[in-house]
Order: C-alpha cells, then sequence, then structure tokens
C-alpha cells in the first residue's frame, strides 16, 4: 500500500510537470500568430495567468472546488493539488489568446482571479469536485470528462466567447464587409508550440487516469496516452487534406489547430475508446477545426488563434462523442454541457462586462496601431523589426 502510495504520487507530480509543460507550448504558440508588436505583451499575458491563476486557485479556488484537502488518501494531498492546479490557467490561457492584439494586461489579470478563485472552482465543485448541486435537477455531477473536454476547454472556450462579444474585434479586421489576413509572425514558434501542447496532453489526459501503481491502472494510463496521441494525428491528417483539396495550399497554422482540435475532442473520454474509435472522434475534430475557423470570422468573432473553433467548439464534440461511442448517457453529456456553458458564458459575461466598464479591457485602436509591446510593456521582442499596421 505504501508502495503504492509513494508511485502514484510520483506519476501525479510527474503528469503535472508535463501539464505545466503546456505554459511555453500556449506561449509560443500564441507569440508566433501574432503581429510583432504584441508579442512581449502576449508572453507577459502567458506568465501573468500562470501565476495569478495558481495562486488563486491555491487560496481560495481548490478549497471551494474539492471541499477541502483532507479528501485525498491514495496519493500525497500536496501532489493531488499541484496536479489540479495545472489545469487552471489552461482555462484562461485559452480566453486571453484568444482577444491577442486587443486586450490590456491589467484588467485581464483582474479576470484571472475571479476565473481561477471562483468561475473555473464552480465548474470543478458540480463536476469533479464537492458538487454543492448534489440531488438537484441540474446535477451533472454523472458527467463522464476524464480530463475536462467540457471542464476545461469548453469552459475557457465560453469565457472567450463573452469576452469576444464585449471587446469587438481588432482594428482593421474587417473591412467592407470583408475579412482582411493579418498574417501569422512567426511560423517555427507556432509549431514549437503546437508541439509543447501535444506533449503535455499525455500528462493531461494519462495523469486523469489517477494512479499508475497496477497493472490495470497502467494499461488504462497506456491506453489514454496512445488514443490521444492517435486523436491528434487524425486531426492533424485530416485538416491537412481538407486544406490541400480546398486551396491546394499546405497551411501548417491549420494543420497544427487541426491536430490540436483532435487532442480537444479527445479528451473527455481517452480511457474509455478501443484503439481505432479516436481516429474517427480527432478526424472529427479536425475537421471542424477547418469548417469552424471561418464560419467565426463571418459572424465577425476575430479570434486570432483559432481558440473558438479548437476549444469551444471540440470540447463540445468531445464530450458529446463520450455519450455516442461508450455506454454512457448522451443525455447527461449534454446536460453537462448545457449546464456548463450557460453558467461560465454569464457569469464570464458579467465579469467582462464591469470590468471593461470600470478599467478598459480593451486597447483603443491608437493603442493597437502602436502595439501593446510599447504600450503595455515598455518592451518589444523584435525592437529592430518595422511595425506592421
Amino acid at each position: 500500500m505504501e508502495m503504492n502510495y509513494v508511485i502514484d504520487t510520483f506519476f501525479a507530480l510527474f503528469s503535472m510537470t508535463l501539464i505545466i509543460l503546456m505554459v511555453p507550448g500556449f506561449a509560443m504558440l500564441e507569440a508566433g500568430l501574432v503581429r510583432t508588436k504584441n508579442v512581449s505583451a502576449v508572453l507577459t499575458v502567458n506568465v501573468m495567468v500562470y501565476s495569478v491563476a495558481s495562486m488563486a486557485f491555491l487560496l481560495f479556488g481548490y478549497t471551494y472546488a474539492f471541499g477541502g484537502w483532507e479528501h485525498q488518501d491514495s496519493i500525497s494531498k500536496w501532489a493531488f493539488f499541484m496536479f489540479q492546479m495545472a489545469f487552471v490557467g489552461k482555462t484562461i490561457n485559452i480566453m486571453s489568446g484568444g482577444v491577442s492584439e486587443r486586450s490590456r494586461i491589467l484588467p485581464l489579470a483582474v479576470f484571472t482571479v475571479i476565473m481561477g478563485a471562483l468561475i473555473y472552482p464552480t465548474v470543478v465543485n458540480l463536476t469533479w469536485g464537492a458538487n454543492f448541486l448534489d440531488g438537484t435537477f441540474l446535477d451533472i455531477s454523472g458527467i463522464y470528462d476524464l480530463a475536462g473536454s467540457t471542464v476545461i476547454h469548453s469552459t475557457g472556450g465560453w469565457s472567450l466567447l463573452a469576452a469576444i462579444l464585449i471587446m469587438g474585434p481588432r482594428r482593421g479586421r474587417y473591412k467592407n464587409g470583408k475579412v482582411r489576413v493579418i498574417p501569422a509572425s512567426n511560423i517555427p514558434l507556432v509549431t514549437l508550440g503546437a508541439l509543447l501542447l501535444w506533449i503535455g496532453w499525455f500528462g493531461f489526459n494519462g495523469g486523469s487516469v489517477g494512479g499508475i501503481s497496477s497493472k490495470e491502472q497502467a494499461d488504462t494510463v497506456a491506453l489514454t496516452i496512445m488514443n490521444t496521441n492517435t486523436a491528434g494525428l487524425a486531426g492533424a491528417i485530416v485538416a491537412w487534406l481538407i486544406i490541400y483539396l480546398r486551396y491546394r495550399k499546405f497551411d501548417i497554422t491549420m494543420i497544427l489547430n487541426g491536430a490540436l482540435g483532435g487532442l480537444v475532442a479527445v479528451t473527455a473520454g481517452p480511457d474509455l475508446y478501443n484503439m481505432y474509435t479516436p481516429i474517427l472522434i480527432g478526424a472529427i475534430g479536425g475537421s471542424l477545426v477547418v469548417f469552424a475557423v471561418p464560419i467565426f470570422d463571418k459572424l465577425r468573432l476575430d479570434d486570432p488563434v483559432g481558440a473558438l473553433s479548437v476549444h469551444l467548439i471540440n470540447g463540445i464534440w468531445g464530450t458529446i462523442a463520450v455519450g455516442i461511442f461508450t455506454d454512457k448517457s448522451l443525455l447527461l453529456q449534454l446536460q453537462g454541457i448545457a449546464v456548463v456553458g450557460i453558467f461560465v458564458f454569464t457569469a464570464s459575461f458579467v465579469t467582462i462586462y464591469i470590468l471593461n466598464r470600470l478599467i478598459q479591457l480593451r486597447a483603443d485602436d491608437e493603442e493597437q496601431f502602436e502595439g501593446l509591446d510599447t504600450v503595455e510593456c515598455g518592451i518589444e521582442s523584435y525592437p529592430e523589426f518595422k511595425r506592421t499596421i
């Protein structure tokens, strides 16, 4: 028993470390997708999100989500906390990336505190944690979401949707009813960031199994990681094929987002599927990304990193997929999606609306033209480069 405790504690800490590797993953992905005049601001936001969200979760969010520190006895309670803490910043990374190039840092930090201490912990409480709605008609504790297609990815996506609706698009993104293309500034960084996220996902999903000290658990962890990787492969391949068939071009940013879409989609139930089902789930996930990106642009929902398509759409799809491909209740999965979506969107919309009124979250057009590196940080990542409009 003591050896199992030690092994599973080490496994939780190792998985947590892989998840934290996603912090530079998000940072590099976003830094590569924005213009050079906004790179320092994006990097600052990513460091801020990890620090502030983790501290808010430590001081308040974790106890609220799980009802205290003494609920875990199969591994060290400190290791369990660190594993759960590694997740919290991801919800805000999704939101902050989608409002890049037009969001001020200070009000975003305030929102990060609220998300890390209240909004995200409420979702965890209802699904993985203490469940204050136990026994009510809104009880969604039975939803199956192993590593957070809904709890993490859709939560970040709903929050981002609220932010975009309030803040509007970047300066000059839409002109005369047409989408103005704003190209990525650094494709190597985009590729590095996406692949770091992919690697981190093995801890994200594999660690969510909860232990590795028995033969059964070890097999489940291995299956979970294999299925996670398979879905990512399928998402990348299908996105690649669709893009080539439509445009006769290989768009690496769309291929990588297709892979991330497949990874999000499989996150709800990678431990439940056989070795072939994730191919279909990931393929659908990758195709959803390709088709959703232009739809969001037509709706004038400006998302520089494609987070709505990757995280919100595939968070929903991945949670539904569990109800389709396993014996879990599809109705309960849909109920969980609805409850989380309504709560997170409403709470985020109200919070961001008030923040935008009090502090003004959105940078004005002149500040966006100048670039947030100069305005917000005083440090340019590429001072020798000519600024783009």
